[in-house]
Formats: C-alpha cells, sequence, structure tokens
C-alpha cells in the first residue's frame, strides 16, 4: 500500500526532485519551478497523510524500514506523534515559501534559479530526513546535507555573503564534529546506532562516564547548530547578508529543526531518566537559555537593520524552546515543541516580510524603512499581525506556547528550581523588549518622513508617497502566512494533544517497553 511509503516518500520526492532540477537547469530553466513545487508538494502531502495515520494508531510509533532489514542492523525511519508534527510544519512552510518567492529568486539571482531550486529542495530533504530518521549515524549524514545545501544558499547573497557564509561554514563543523564525536562514544557503549535500540541498552547500563560523555558533546553539537546564546555570533551575519528567498527558507526551518533533534536526544536516546539525572545540569540549562533569552533581546535593540534585528529575535526564540525543554515537566516540553510549531510559522512570516521590503525598498536598514506604510500597506499590515504574535498577544499562535512555557516555568520553580523562576522573568522581559523592538519599526515606517511645514488650513504637509507593493505571489503568500498565525492559535488545543500523544510515552516510563518492542518487532 503507498501508505505504508508516506516516511520514505517525504525524503525521496525532494532528493530525487533536485536531481531532476540540476538537470533542467541545464536543459530549459522555465521547467525548474515548476519541477521544485511538484517535488514539494508530493513531500508535504505525504507528510500530512503520514500525520493522520501517526495520530490514529498512537501510542504506537510508524517504523519504517529501509532494504527491509530489521533494526538495529538496518536504518530505520521512526515516526511518533513528536516528529509528524514537525514533518507536516516543516514541509508546509518550506512549499509556501517556495511558491511565495519565485519573483525574488529572479530578481536576486538571475540566470541561477535552477542552482537555486536544486539547493533548496536538497536542504529540505535533509531536515525532513534529520526529523524522520531513528539512526543516530543517518542523522549526522542528513545534516551534512542540509548544512552544505544551506551554506551555498546563504553564500549565493549579495556583498559580504560569502564571507558571513564562511564563518557559518567553520562554527557547522565545529558543531557537527561534536556531534559526530558523541555518537562514536554512544557506540563504543552500546555496539548500535539505532535510537530506540540505544535508548533499551542504556536503561540497562545507566549513566557511566562513557554515556555522559557521549550526552555532552552531542548537546553541545546541537547547541553550536541551533546558534544558542554565547555560541551565536555567527548567525545574525550570515541571515542578514543572504539574499531574501535563502534566508526566509533558512531561518524559519534550521534552528527549529535543531532544537527537535535536541528533544529527540532529550528523552528518546538517553531516556529522561539519565538526560535529567543531574539536577545542577539541568538548572544550568535553563539559566543558559534564559541569558539567551535576555541577552539577545537586547542585542536586538543596537540593530539598524531589520533583517538582523529578527535574527536577534529568532535566537532569543531557540532560547525560549531549549528552556522549556530543560525545565523537566510535560508542561514545558510540550510548550517547546508548540513553540517549534509556531516559531516556525512566525519566523516565516517575518522573513517574508522582509524580503517583500526588500524587494522594492533599497534596503532594509532602518533608515529606508521611511514611509513604508504608505508605499506598501498590505506587507506593513502582515508585518504588524506577525509582530503581535511574536509579543505573545491573544489569538495569535505566539501568545499559547508562551503560555505553555510560562506555566512549565512556575511548576518547575514549584518544585525547587530557582531557575524556573528566572525562565519566566526572561519571558516576560523579552516580550516587553519585543514590543519596543517592533513599535521602533512601526514609528519609522509610518510616521517619518515627518512632515513639512502645514498648509493655509493648519493641516500638516506630509510628502506623498505613491503606494507600490511587491508582486502579488509575494504578498499572497505573505498573506496566508499571517492568516495562519491566528487559525495556529485557535486550533492550540487539538495541536497540543498531538504533541502530548508525541511526549507523554517518551516521558512515561512504563510505556518505554511497548515503544522499544514496537520499533524493533522482537
Amino acid at each position: 500500500m503507498i501508505s505504508q511509503q508516506y516516511p520514505a516518500l517525504l525524503i525521496i520526492a525532494p532528493l530525487l526532485g533536485a536531481f531532476v532540477v540540476a538537470v533542467l537547469s541545464w536543459v530549459d530553466k522555465k521547467y525548474c519551478f515548476g519541477m521544485a513545487v511538484a517535488s514539494l508538494a508530493a513531500a508535504t502531502v505525504s507528510s500530512i497523510l503520514l500525520l493522520i495515520d501517526v495520530v490514529a494508531q498512537a501510542p504506537e510509533p510508524i517504523v519504517y524500514k529501509l532494504g527491509g532489514w530489521d533494526p538495529p542492523f538496518g536504518i530505520s525511519y521512526y515516526v511518533d506523534s513528536l516528529n509528524a508534527l514537525v514533518l507536516a510544519v516543516i514541509s508546509c512552510v518550506t512549499l509556501v515559501n517556495l511558491g511565495t518567492v519565485r519573483t525574488a529568486v529572479n530578481k536576486e539571482h538571475p540566470g541561477k534559479e535552477g542552482s537555486f531550486y536544486a539547493l533548496y529542495l536538497l536542504a529540505v530533504t535533509g531536515h525532513l530526513g534529520m526529523v524522520v530518521t531513528g539512526d543516530a549515524f543517518n542523522l549526522y549524514v542528513l545534516l551534512e546535507i542540509a548544512a552544505l545545501s544551506g551554506y551555498a544558499l546563504l553564500g549565493m547573497g549579495h556583498r559580504r555573503a560569502a564571507f558571513s557564509t564562511l564563518n557559518y561554514l567553520f562554527m557547522g563543523t565545529i558543531g557537527a564534529s561534536f556531534y559526530l564525536l558523541g555518537v562514536g562514544y554512544l557506540y563504543i557503549q552500546t555496539g548500535s546506532l539505532n535510537m530506540v535500540d540505544i535508548a533499551g541498552i542504556l536503561t540497562q547500563t545507566g549513566a557511566t562516564m562513557t554515556v555522559l560523555t557521549a550526552m555532552s558533546l552531542i548537546f553541545i553539537g546541537v547547541l553550536i547548530k541551533m546558534a544558542l546564546f554565547p555560541m551565536h555570533a555567527w548567525l545574525p551575519n550570515a541571515y542578514t547578508h543572504a539574499s531574501s528567498p535563502a534566508s526566509s527558507l533558512i531561518a524559519p526551518m534550521t534552528t527549529k529543526v535543531m532544537v527537535y533533534v535536541l528533544i529527540r536526544m532529550m528523552l528518546t536516546v538517553f531516556t529522561p531518566d539519565i538526560t535529567f539525572s543531574m539536577p545542577p545540569v539541568t538548572e544550568t540549562m535553563v539559566w543558559l537559555a534564559s541569558a539567551a533569552i535576555v541577552g539577545c533581546a537586547l542585542l536586538a535593540l543596537s540593530a539598524r537593520n531589520l533583517k538582523r534585528m529578527l535574527t536577534y529575535i529568532l535566537i532569543a526564540e531557540v532560547g525560549y524552546m531549549v528552556g522549556g525543554a530543560w525545565l523537566g515537566n510535560t508542561t514545558g516540553m510540550t510548550g517547546a515543541v508548540l513553540h517549534i510549531v509556531n516559531d516556525a510559522a512566525m519566523t516565516l512570516v517575518m522573513f517574508l516580510a522582509a524580503a517583500c521590503m526588500a524587494y522594492r525598498l533599497k534596503s532594509l536598514d532602518f533608515d529606508d524603512l521611511k514611509g513604508a506604510f504608505s508605499k506598501m500597506p498590505f506587507t506593513m499590515a502582515f508585518f504588524v499581525l506577525g509582530a503581535v504574535a511574536m509579543i505573545g498577544v491573544p489569538p495569535t499562535c505566539g501568545f499559547f506556547s508562551k503560555w505553555y512555557l510560562l506555566l512549565g516555568g512556575v511548576q518547575a520553580g514549584n518544585a525547587g528550581m530557582f531557575g524556573g523562576y528566572v525562565f519566566c522573568g526572561s519571558l516576560i522581559l523579552s516580550s516587553l523588549i519585543n514590543v519596543v523592538l517592533f513599535f521602533r519599526v512601526f514609528e519609522i515606517a509610518h510616521f517619518e518622513p515627518l512632515a513639512q511645514g502645514v498648509d493655509d488650513h493648519g493641516h500638516p504637509i506630509r510628502p506623498k508617497i505613491p503606494m507600490e507593493e511587491a508582486p502579488p505571489t509575494l504578498v499572497g503568500g505573505l498573506a496566508l502566512t499571517a492568516v495562519a498565525l491566528v487559525v495556529l492559535g485557535l486550533f492550540t488545543s487539538d495541536i497540543v494533544d498531538v504533541i502530548e500523544a508525541g511526549v507523554l510515552p517518551l516521558l512515561d516510563p512504563s510505556l518505554t517497553d511497548t515503544i522499544f518492542l514496537a520499533v524493533t518487532g522482537s
């Protein structure tokens, strides 16, 4: 049955599509975009149908054995409600972005459209593969596919893009090396690379020095890859100097997938018993996440470029998710996963709005945003909606994930983790700083240029700015994603039900044996 092939189809479709697009770029470039959309649409449909199937049979996961080889000897795709939801979100976000940025690609990458779309599909393939795989080493391979294609996409930008991407490459390589070394230590201890098989063995061996070393190396590598403060300095330049179509793909996708990888390692590979076995380490991670939230929010205040400001906000959002995951309770973990979903949508809205502005305005420096509300009223209206979600105003989705994170922080604080209260304070302070950040942009874009005197009736004379919106495809995609922020907020309870169906079995030791038997087929 084709339904049994969904886990493979969502990887095969964009992977093969990338090769076809690369060939078409030499034959006839006009077919490249259509092929890219068709490939990604097939992956998106597969991920949505896979999510439906997983929810229907929860908590038992779907296991796809590549080549028919049983794990742990063969590579398997492991899909539960947790990663099925992330797969659906990532595929939908990347498909909407691809259909939206075509005019921007033609403008910013003339003559290189085929190369851009091929790299785009490879980047999506790598990220989807990291989410669906159940093999620790296979995750590293897919991580490198995603990273190499991402470097190429970001390096295709303007001015200092190549140099900024080189820094990205150095830090990405260091992070990947830490992860791979940690997997090596895991293999020394367990003799297996299958994630669930490793977890089953670790429940017998416990937290040995080798296991703790592996966990430390893997977590450090993943934290570097997601650019958690203070390991973030390379990311603002990379996103700021990249082209708008590249940054609107990488920004909503990469950090969210790396947070998912962190959560998967915490819950499935090392299990909560080992992950949260050292309270000082757990509290330190919450403090580090709190520092990331406040530190990057303050750094955003110094930004004089819209895309740079948004990047600092994005890094602060990483702190939201990491802190929620390390609170050590179900509410915090649920909030972290919910924020993966919501932040992917919010980040897409903000970077698509930036892409629309970059298409018509000189640049995204604040001084060049004067009069943007008059020149691009629709774009700015959707930008305001995205900003409201980022701040956390109901009924937008940003409010609900922050609410779960706040509740998780309070629960952790009541359980004796003072860092939980600090985390709550950092969330509130960051939201207040976001108000300042976005209203500063609104002030520049709406009230400037200032009135030039008054007329005979005493009314202020403001320079007339003709309306000149971005192309309909750009504005249409922005409108769709902006409306989705409200829709996601209204359906939060349903999304939380899916998340809890994936998270609770991993947090409940009584269900570990059931999951292990389902994966291994023993």
